[in-house]
């Protein structure tokens, strides 16, 4: 067995810290919630911290953000597949935008649910992910204006998440003054510059952040209590709001050189023989995890004498040394894990998901 826990507690911690801090220099902001994988247990429990707004990267979890309470505002954080219109335009209050083509979909499905759909344009400002070119965003902007039920309530962008791209002074300057631009050109009010995520929060602590930018969108700072800009943990929030436990299910002492002739593993890699290993022994565990769950090299045991040595599909070795904690068979195994190993984790279904206080 395996299980992930969600401290509801540490949680709160860190939504306060946050949702005080952004209170405090007049920023609206949004929980991504994409992390969660559309848990129902753990998006219960976010929304009783008294959440307004949610993010989300996949239909299925807005829908269920939505059956959950109705009245949370939902966002839909990434371009629209157009075989998704209908969905978005159902469980989605507000979605962001990259193709004209796109939005004028969404303008007709939005025409057939009798809905006002809001829209976020993302504006490419150097990490060549999601975003309009800069040369374009004006026209793009007239085309989006003539669309029926389509309200444009915001001007993004995204820094970071692909090609590392940080966030400073003179591009979320930039940004405002595109929305400055837009509102001015074309008499109309765009009340959010959504320039902010987890990695701009830095910016915001150290008053550096300029004041145009009034909207943020933050999930891993949230959940795990990191300061993304300098990669390191954000003083203030817990780093540990989520665990990660796996049973032993053989613990013996076996040697430390595999026998025989050696080919490649499951993943097509191939190992040499340590030669000062020779005729030594150590104390393994397999544990009740494996690569179809979590890759190994996002989680850390919280026990600094456990070695990750390896895994396969379904289990996961470690090297106990000579067991001086006395694991045992049965027992379980803690681990830590950064945003990626959760997010694994939380996606597998053989893990199962557990609150704690």
């Amino acid at each position: 067995m395996a299980f992930v826990t969600l401290n509801t507690s540490k949680l709160q911690e860190n939504y306060c810290f946050l949702d005080k801090l952004f209170k405090e220099n007049s920023i609206q902001w949004t929980v991504v919630s994409k992390l969660l994988c559309g848990n129902k247990l753990f998006l219960e429990n976010l929304i009783s911290l008294g959440i307004k707004s949610l993010c989300d990267s996949r239909v299925s979890n807005l829908k269920m953000i939505k059956k959950l309470d109705p009245n949370i505002e939902t966002i839909y954080i990434k371009p629209p597949p157009k075989l998704s219109v209908s969905e978005i335009i159902k469980y989605a209050d507000v979605s962001v935008n990259t193709e004209l083509k796109t939005i004028d979909l969404l303008s007709r499905e939005a025409l057939k649910q009798n809905k006002k759909h809001k829209i976020i344009i993302m504006i490419e400002m150097g990490e060549l992910r999601e975003g309009v070119m800069r040369e374009d965003f004006i026209d793009f902007y007239k085309k989006v204006f003539e669309l029926p039920n389509i309200e444009v309530v915001g001007i993004g962008t995204n820094l970071t998440c692909l090609s590392g791209v940080l966030p400073n002074e003179d591009k979320l300057i930039q940004l405002s003054l595109y929305r400055q631009l837009i509102e001015a050109k074309f008499n109309k009010k765009i009340p959010l510059v959504s320039g902010g995520s987890s990695v701009t929060i830095p910016l915001l602590l150290h008053e550096i952040l300029p004041k145009g930018v009034n909207h943020f969108r933050v999930g891993e700072s949230l959940f795990m209590g990191t300061d993304v800009y300098n990669d390191t943990a954000l003083e203030g929030l817990n780093t540990d709001v989520f665990r990660l436990y796996a049973e032993i299910i053989e613990l013996i002492e076996k040697p430390m050189v595999p026998a025989g002739e050696l080919g490649t593993n499951v993943e097509g890699e191939s190992f040499s023989m340590e030669s000062e290993q020779m005729g030594e022994t150590s104390y393994r565990a397999i544990i009740d995890l494996g690569m179809l769950d979590v890759d190994s090299k996002h989680i850390k045991p919280k026990d600094n004498s456990i070695e990750l040595v390896g895994a396969s599909s379904d289990m996961l070795v470690v090297d106990l040394g000579d067991n001086k904690n006395k694991y045992k068979v049965g027992g379980l195994i803690e681990f830590a894990m950064d945003y990626m190993g959760v997010l694994r984790i939380m996606s597998s279904k053989y893990i199962e998901k557990r609150v704690v206080e």
